[in-house]
């Protein structure tokens, strides 16, 4: 689409008239013969038909009134705008907490085929599913086990963030659980973030024994800072030992921070939590547009120019006017009278 910056310039328009029209001419000085014989001079030239014909140039006529408005284009800062380009705008930070201990290789989930799957894979299939919904978030992965660790930073890259995961394994980050310190973590890295509405969601199978900060007083800080803590319990909560879920210390970290606690036994009680999650989560995607302009004043400019060389060049080869037939004057040597002939 074309623009103009100045637009404002085109009321310069009838300049060039309302100068010719009012502005008094320039003066001009012309030489002057007197004879005693004006009057039959004047007479003689009255019956003299002037067959004088003038070739009307329209291109003479025309060509500075369209340098003039070219000019004036120019001026104006003509500017072509191109199709906007949107960009999303995060609007939340949501960050996944994932245990990785070892009781997450236990074989109790099924897959979409009804194939027994370990956790971690159940885990791992719903949760993709789950980050492919999170459009105009910024999603980052930290996993855990005897210590948290970052897999993942916040980006609004996606199917990287599931690449990430699906990069994980079971071990790969200690055999026992700390839950706490991953919240801690977690906490710190919202420290730089801007966003107006930061989540975190933890996922866990097991009680935990090795955090240096209980959960409980991790959910406090976050409570502080104003994050909003999800928590999912896997597997048997029949379960005894390192593999023994503490529900109650879930529910509370939840409940401090305003968040929900869930509880997932078999896949599908798994994705109905992410879809209720998905819900609950509900976001605004707010998008930013961006039209690019590109200058072309020195297209009318160019075009101004052209114009003013073809007419100098026109006005060279064919002049304006061209009598046919213009009437003589000269004296006669006999009589001596000033004689017309045409």
């Amino acid at each position: 689409m074309l623009t103009f910056l100045y637009l404002w310039l085109f009321v310069l328009a009838p300049l060039p008239w309302i100068v010719k029209r009012f502005a008094p001419p320039r003066p001009r000085s012309a030489a002057t013969l007197r004879v005693p014989f004006g009057q039959r001079l004047e007479h003689a030239i009255s019956k003299v038909p002037l067959t004088t014909q003038v070739r009307r140039n329209w291109f003479r006529s025309v060509a500075p009134i369209l340098v003039w408005l070219l000019v004036l284009s120019a001026l104006a800062r003509p500017q072509w705008i191109e199709a906007p380009i949107e960009k999303l705008v995060p609007t939340r930070d949501l960050l996944l907490l994932v245990d990785l201990s070892g009781s997450m290789q236990a074989k109790d989930f099924t897959d979409a085929s009804g194939k027994k799957v370990d956790r971690l894979t159940a885990v791992k299939g719903i949760l993709g599913d789950f980050l492919e919904k999170r459009e105009g978030d910024r999603v980052g992965l930290v996993v855990f086990g005897d210590a948290p660790f970052l897999q993942a930073p916040f980006s609004t890259d996606l199917s990287l963030s599931r690449k990430l995961l699906d990069e994980t394994a079971v071990g790969m980050a200690g055999p026992r659980t700390a839950l706490g310190d991953a919240i801690g973590l977690g906490i710190n890295l919202f420290d730089s973030s801007d966003a107006p509405a930061k989540t975190i969601i933890a996922l866990t199978d097991g009680n935990d024994t090795k955090s240096q900060v209980p959960p409980i007083e991790a959910a406090r800080v976050a409570a502080e800072r104003k994050i909003r803590i999800h928590t999912v319990a896997i597997g048997d909560p029949r379960s005894v030992g390192e593999e023994k879920l503490d529900q109650q210390a879930l529910d509370q970290v939840a409940e401090i921070t305003g968040g929900r606690s869930y509880f997932a036994g078999d896949r599908d009680q798994l994705a109905g939590i992410y879809n209720e999650l998905d819900k609950i989560e509900t976001r605004e995607i707010k998008k930013l547009s961006y039209r690019p302009r590109h200058d072309v004043f020195f297209i009318p400019l160019l075009l101004a120019l052209a114009l003013s060389l073809a007419g100098t060049i026109r006005l060279r080869r064919a002049p304006d006017a061209a009598p046919t037939q213009a009437p003589l004057l000269h004296v006669n040597p006999v009589t001596g009278e000033l004689e017309v002939t045409s």
